[in-house]
């Protein structure tokens, strides 16, 4: 997804990958989330499932209309 510190998402792309954490002894996954507009806008976020990324991508997109 990155290279250098730099996202690698292309124009009209989505990417993402799940990583895990230790809280309080138990494993959390999360999931890293970036969103490239057609116009080079890029979007990112860290949610607990796809579905919430996608959501709060959405709403971000929604908002620049």
């Amino acid at each position: 997804m990155t290279q250098n510190g730099i996202s690698t998402t292309q124009r009209g792309q989505e990417q993402y990958e799940a990583f895990y954490y230790t809280h309080r002894g138990e494993r959390v996954e999360q999931i890293m989330y970036d969103y490239r507009t057609e116009y080079g806008e890029l979007f990112s976020v860290v949610a607990p499932t796809l579905k919430e990324c996608r959501q709060k991508r959405d709403e971000w997109l929604a908002k620049k209309k």
